[in-house]
């Protein structure tokens, strides 16, 4: 059984891990944590890190032991130099507590890329993580409404860098503006979004830690993960009556289906596809042929099979040749932080020549 690690860092990363929680603890009930056993496919630690302690009090599904508050009043404000400043200053008393939990065969790190504690968190824990444990290390990054202002798009931009430049094993991107569409107003989106990914990561894990007919690994993953410019996302596709299992193989790499725009097929760098559902459904024969035929266009495809009770559901996890979106998002990223500057040189500006007025004068009383 594999040993998992999974950090909610920030606002968002504790939600997206609390989605996580509630869907182990199952449909019980408000009060479930407190008679039930998480049932997670696999081993599976949590921990919810955050310098906001009323984000962290704000968790439902999510056990007191399992939230870790790093000391800073209520937050960082947004501001990845404080953020910075806190990490290192905790840094023991985050890898104690991680420590505690044990060793690792996969660790995933959930954060957004726009706020302050999270966004700030990530690289540096990246870091250390790969310094300590002989482990893959998966970041989900999410990237935030692009109306949220330029602090958040500044931010997004210099944590994607730096993600990057501290070599995870791979970047999974969740793009919250390209979900809304398919989610309603902002509440519900952040809720579906939430849960989206939190069974997108379930079903991943309990891929990686079960017999299959056909075998996808945590060798598989990394794989994966390392190709293109190893940033990727997820797609996902369960089938109704009288869908094919090409159907749905095809389906998971649909608009509708996707965490992050874009197009599998002319960006595509590597892929993995897990496949789950009665054996009835599954024809083995058209699965080979339809990955065959996909790993022309999209590159190296990795299959896996998993039986289980239920119609047939496909997840998708690929990585990415080129991120158009990306080049948008740092696009407008710069002009908003050129714009931002150039607002605060004019108000100092204007500053000094009021002060100007009184240059050669004293008080008189």
């Amino acid at each position: 059984m594999l040993n998992i690690l999974i950090l909610g860092l920030g606002q968002c990363g504790n939600r997206v891990l609390d989605s996580i929680n509630h869907e182990a603890f199952g449909s019980n009930g408000t009060f479930a944590k407190y008679y039930s056993r998480q049932k997670f496919p696999a081993s599976v630690k949590t921990i919810a890190i955050n310098t906001a302690i009323n984000d962290l009090k704000g968790l439902r599904d999510t056990l007191a032991e399992d939230r870790l508050h790093v000391p800073h009043l209520h937050g960082v404000g947004a501001n990845r130099n404080i953020g910075k400043k806190m990490f290192e200053e905790n840094k023991e008393m985050i890898l104690g507590e991680i420590d505690k939990r044990g060793s690792f065969d996969l660790i995933f790190i959930i954060t957004s890329t726009a706020g302050g504690s999270g966004s700030s968190f990530a690289p540096l824990l990246v870091r250390e993580l790969k310094h300590t444990y002989n482990a893959p290390v998966v970041c989900l990054a999410v990237l935030p409404f692009r109306d949220e202002g330029a602090i958040s798009l500044q931010n997004t931009a210099f944590c994607l860098r730096e993600l990057v430049e501290m070599k995870p094993t791979g970047v999974l991107l969740v793009d919250n503006q390209y979900l809304k569409k398919y989610a309603g107003d902002i509440k519900s989106a952040y809720d579906k979004i939430n849960a989206t990914t939190a069974r997108r990561i379930l079903f991943l894990i309990e891929a990686l830690n079960s017999e299959m007919l056909m075998v996808t690994d945590l060798g598989d993953l990394k794989t994966v993960m390392s190709g293109g410019v190893g940033i990727g996302t997820m797609g996902f596709y369960e089938s109704t009556n009288g869908t094919t299992v090409k159907s749905s193989i095809l389906g998971s790499f649909k608009p509708s289906g996707l965490l992050f725009p874009a197009n599998v097929y002319d960006e595509g760098a590597r892929a993995m596809l897990i496949i789950k559902g009665d054996k009835k459904y599954l024809d083995l024969d058209m699965i080979t042929k339809t990955v065959d035929e996909l790993s022309s266009e999209v590159g190296q495809v990795f299959k896996g099979v998993l039986v289980k009770k239920g119609p047939s559901k496909v997840l998708s996890l690929f990585t990415l040749n080129s991120v158009p979106e990306l080049e948008r998002i740092y696009s407008t990223a710069a002009d908003v932080i050129r714009v931002e500057a150039g607002k605060r040189e004019a108000s100092q500006r204007q500053l000094n020549d009021a002060f100007a007025h009184i240059e050669d004068l004293e008080p008189i009383y």
